[in-house]
């Protein structure tokens, strides 16, 4: 089974010329909360149980696609093996997973379709490079973003768009001669130190094919050594100036799609503070 300041209600739809504003984190949080109450209910509904799951169990937790740029975080995490430890830890204990393998064989299937639904898988997303996604509009997955978001294809496509052109920025940032050139001086700088790296990917290829994991301490240093030549060799400009241009430009190619995204989000949210005080999950 998978789990999923306000404004007044005007902000929800674009002013005329206009492109909608993209969520806050705190509302992002909200229609995540909103939807997790959905799917728990939907669960009950159909006879099991189902405990929503917070957005970020761990609130530390943070993605560096380009290359390890906050030197404080590094220092205190390293690469972060302690929060994924955490979170290795978390997953072991989770309420939702003991309770689905505790159940007998026959009722764990009937739990799982009634999560997701079962065949045939009528609702259809492509991704802008052509992958394409499939769900059953029949589960309680489906019948949570129906009711939050509309209607259930219009969403499930907009959100596959957007979910890919994450990932399709980070690439082209990765791709474009800007970054390989900006990282020469900080594979440079790695070296200086001791580390000899020809870009941050190699480095974390390195680092994570060891057969043992480095000792903590080191890992924090490399880590830091990593952050610091980040900045005084100019990559981590570069990388937060070519991740904005990217994500300008894509959002201008696929401007329909991401207008679809936004307006389904910031539409939901009147039904989403409604969900989450109804159930006393909201001040």
């Amino acid at each position: 089974m998978h789990t999923f300041t306000d404004s007044p209600p005007s902000s929800a739809t674009a002013a005329a010329g206009h492109e909608p504003r993209e969520p806050s984190p705190q509302e992002l949080s909200l229609l995540h909360d909103a939807g997790q109450i959905l799917l728990r209910d939907c669960m009950q509904r159909r006879g099991f149980e189902y405990r929503p799951v917070e957005e970020n169990p761990v609130p530390e937790a943070r993605e560096f696609p380009y290359v390890l740029n906050d030197v404080a975080w590094a220092r205190k995490h390293g690469y972060g093996t302690d929060i994924q430890h955490e979170l290795s830890e978390l997953r072991k204990t989770d309420v939702n997973q003991r309770y689905f393998r505790g159940l007998p064989a026959t009722r764990r299937a009937a739990a799982l379709t009634a999560a997701n639904g079962s065949r045939p898988l009528t609702v259809t997303a492509r991704t802008p490079d052509g992958m394409v996604y499939q769900r059953s509009p029949k589960g309680c997955q489906s019948e949570a973003d129906a009711t939050l978001y509309g209607d259930l294809e219009t969403w499930f496509q907009a959100k596959v768009t957007a979910d890919a052109l994450t990932e399709l920025r980070r690439v082209r940032v990765t791709e474009d001669p800007r970054f390989a050139k900006a990282v020469k001086p900080w594979s440079a700088c790695m070296r200086a130190a001791g580390h000899p790296a020809t870009s941050p990917a190699d480095l974390r290829a390195a680092t994570g094919s060891r057969t043992s994991p480095l000792p903590r301490s080191q890992e924090i240093a490399l880590a830091v050594t990593e952050a610091r030549c980040a900045h005084t060799s100019g990559l981590a400009k570069t990388a937060r100036d070519l991740d904005l241009q990217y994500a300008h430009r894509l959002d201008r190619q696929y401007q329909s799609a991401v207008r679809t995204y936004r307006e389904l989000q910031l539409s939901a949210l009147s039904r989403a503070r409604d969900l989450t005080r109804k159930a006393g999950t909201s001040s």
